[in-house]
């Protein structure tokens, strides 16, 4: 997820962590627990995304492919991210250190802040496209939720809005609860939003507002996290219904081929539309990759209608529920040789899920299409001898079903 979501997950944990706790001895014990919950919260939330920091070890796209998301998005290391941050508040905090000391509910609340807030960040981060891999090492393989945009409006207003209407001062009140409105109305009119979607977040907005208002924060909060649960409950239960609809448009176009993964990208604050891929396995050597539209009421927003700014392609006409607007067909054999003889393009290999190879380089569909480079693409026809990426890290490759090494 985006780091403002990451962010507002945070603090909305410390407050509630705050709030839960027994009420501190004296106002100045309440200030700097509540100061120190709110901190360390948005600090765990954020810390996995220091893994920015290693993209150097690999020449580019390389360093952030398998640097980002890599190590610190993994359990095993989220006990040492936790100490390091528990040891930095505590040597660069006073107040804070004194408090901990001396206050037994302080503690147990920084350590499930610290630990619940590295754990929403995995948990986040999972539930899109892009993916992570937890269990590493013991298990390097990448999981996908295909449930959730990267970048999640919803999220914003749900947890923003509490949040922002408790700012001490008016004007930056006013400021912060304005931008949560005309961010998604920008989004909007560039094209990434439907007007739908942008009349339900205002209304979510007022409602939390008014939340807020007449029955406090606290209570306020527990319902942006109870809107937040539902919306991701509701998004998981129609990737599903999306899938069986991609299942469902390819068996009656080609009743023969191997469908070996579906890889969806939901629509900002829209169940009803996504973006779909389909890579299938048909014959020996062919595989194919196809990328388009899925809407799940045709009826009332057809696929045309579906954000264009997201989608990627652009859909002109149709009724029916998927709309392919791109689509090639590879080789298998060529995928395996140019793996063999490419060590690039190998650790390459250990990020891509919808590996196309078109027009000089390697692009993973998932993020566009050959011919309009994005951050997966890979050149691989420069003619010039490359040295092999060191630091590359044995995740296990999503297309091992293609590579034959299942």
């Amino acid at each position: 997820m985006d780091n403002l979501t990451h962010s507002l997950v945070g603090l909305a944990l410390g407050e509630l962590t705050h709030r839960l706790l027994p009420a501190p001895p004296d106002a100045s014990a309440a200030s700097t627990r509540r100061r120190l919950l709110l901190t360390s919260a948005a600090l765990a939330s954020n810390f996995p995304d220091l893994d920015l920091v290693l993209t150097p070890l690999a020449p580019a796209p390389l360093g952030y492919l398998l640097h980002h998301r890599g190590h610190t998005h993994t359990l095993l290391y989220a006990l040492p991210q936790a100490l390091l941050l528990l040891a930095a508040l505590w040597l660069c905090w006073p107040a804070a250190r004194a408090l901990l000391r001396t206050d037994a509910a302080t503690r147990r609340g920084l350590a499930a802040a610290i630990v619940a807030g590295l754990l929403l960040h995995f948990g986040m981060d999972a539930l899109n496209v892009y993916g992570i891999h937890p269990f590493a090492p013991f298990d390097p393989r990448w999981y996908y939720g295909d449930a959730v945009f990267i970048v999640e409006p919803v999220f914003w207003v749900a947890l923003g809005t509490p949040l922002a209407a408790h700012v001490a001062r008016r004007g930056w009140r006013r400021l912060l609860l304005g931008l949560l409105l005309v961010v998604p109305l920008l989004f909007t009119l560039k094209g990434f939003l439907q007007w739908g979607s942008y009349l339900l977040l205002a209304a979510l907005w007022a409602l939390a507002l008014v939340l807020t208002r007449r029955l406090g924060e606290r209570a306020a909060l527990l319902a942006g996290v109870a809107v937040t649960a539902g919306f991701v409950l509701l998004q998981g239960a129609m990737a599903g219904q999306a899938r069986e609809a991609l299942r469902a448009a390819l068996r009656q176009h080609d009743p023969a081929a191997q469908i070996l993964d579906l890889p969806l990208s939901a629509f900002p604050a829209n169940p009803l539309c996504w973006g779909a891929i389909a890579i299938t396995r048909e014959g020996a050597d062919a595989y194919r990759i196809r990328r388009g539209v899925l809407s799940l009421a045709p009826g009332i927003a057809p696929a045309a209608s579906c954000p264009p700014a997201i989608g990627g392609v652009q859909v002109t006409e149709g009724t029916a529920p998927v709309a392919w607007a791109w689509e090639e067909q590879g080789s298998i054999a060529a995928l395996r040789g140019r793996m063999a003889r490419d060590c690039r393009f190998e650790a390459w290999l250990r990020f891509a899920r919808a590996p196309s190879l078109a027009k000089g380089g390697a692009t993973d569909v998932r993020f566009g299409i050959p011919g309009a480079p994005n951050f997966s693409t890979l050149p691989i026809d420069t003619g010039a001898a490359t040295a092999c990426p060191r630091h590359v890290p044995q995740w296990g490759f999503p297309r091992a079903d293609l590579l034959g090494l299942h």
